[in-house]
């Protein structure tokens, strides 16, 4: 399997969406990646650089101009539309990493709490794979100098800002992975 042939059915080679995607998209490969040797992770690398490949496909269909992305949709919906969009390309795995990246994952009590434009259901990573890319996206922006890996207290910073809850999963994910 291909990503970036899959990223092209759905984006233009050249454009500035497709460049900010492909850019970010390598940059959550290559820590996840990283993470697996420094750490001994014993995980399918092949399953976790084509997922973190593909794991922001849904962001065109959001509304998100300062990334390039004219959609419709709020900007939290991408790993629910992302995950649509792999379950009809007979990905579901991949499928399952698009809508479970989000923040340190969604619990149904957070959608809720935040009256959330998204199922009632938890999106929560699961398998060390779903954890991994949920980790390694944290570090990295789409916009701004996306090329940039932000600090871990910046990132400590950010899922703060999002709750408690959001806070504790993500140093859950620290502990396994930084």
């Amino acid at each position: 399997m291909d990503p970036i042939k899959i990223i092209e059915k759905y984006y233009s080679p050249g454009s500035r969406l497709y460049e900010t995607l492909i850019v970010h998209s390598s940059k959550v490969r290559d820590k996840a990646l990283e993470c697996i040797c420094r750490r001994g992770l014993e995980v399918d690398r092949d399953f976790v650089a084509e997922a973190a490949m593909l794991h922001d496909i849904g962001i065109f269909r959001c509304d998100a101009p300062d990334i390039y992305c004219t959609g419709d949709l709020p900007y939290i919906c991408h790993g629910v539309e992302g995950r649509k969009i792999l379950d009809a390309e007979g990905l579901p795995r991949h499928a399952l990493v698009c809508e479970r990246h989000t923040g340190s994952g969604l619990s149904t009590e957070d959608i809720e709490r935040q009256n959330l434009p998204l199922p009632r259901r938890d999106m929560l990573p699961l398998s060390l794979e779903e954890k991994l890319i949920c980790y390694a996206d944290k570090f990295f922006s789409k916009s701004g100098d996306i090329r940039e890996e932000k600090s871990l207290d910046r990132v400590l910073r950010s899922m703060e800002r999002h709750g408690a809850d959001t806070l504790s999963r993500f140093l859950l994910l620290h502990r396994l992975f930084g």
